[in-house]
């Protein structure tokens, strides 16, 4: 029975450990410091280019989409580098989207600030919006 309960944990081993750790965290503290300063910058490092593969921007562009209508904002942007295309060949279509793309981009904005049924509603809007436009600008490409 006295030999189980050595091997379990136990209050004096508590004890134990406790004074342990006193007695090796001083020294423990300026060699963990910089892995774990290493360590955050790299899970930070990676998550930064999750989030530019899921908004399908450079990582160096992040900075520029962020807040719940990051990915609207990024794919206004994509679609409207992509109207430059048709730029010569239709002014007319490219000038009227254009418009219509400053309206999108400015509703995501001010969704930011709406409550979150509001702005889910307004996403999700400007997304069936930006949907029929790039159907008609892939229809106008040709693909």
């Amino acid at each position: 029975m006295a030999r189980a309960k050595a091997k379990g944990f136990t209050p004096g081993r508590a004890k134990n450990l406790v004074g342990v750790a006193k007695v090796l965290a001083p020294a423990l503290i300026p060699v963990m410091a910089p892995i774990a300063a290493r360590a955050a910058a790299l899970v930070s490092d990676r998550y930064d280019h999750f989030r530019a593969s899921r908004l399908g921007i450079p990582v160096d562009e992040l900075t520029r989409y962020s807040g719940k209508g990051a990915s609207l904002h990024a794919r206004i942007v994509g679609f409207s580098e992509a109207l430059g295309q048709l730029r010569d060949t239709e002014p007319a279509y490219v000038e009227r989207t254009e418009t219509r793309l400053a309206q999108l981009l400015a509703a995501v904005r001010a969704s930011e600030r709406m409550p979150t049924p509001r702005r889910k509603a307004a996403h999700r809007a400007v997304s069936t919006d930006l949907d029929g436009l790039e159907a008609e600008l892939l229809k106008r490409l040709g693909v």
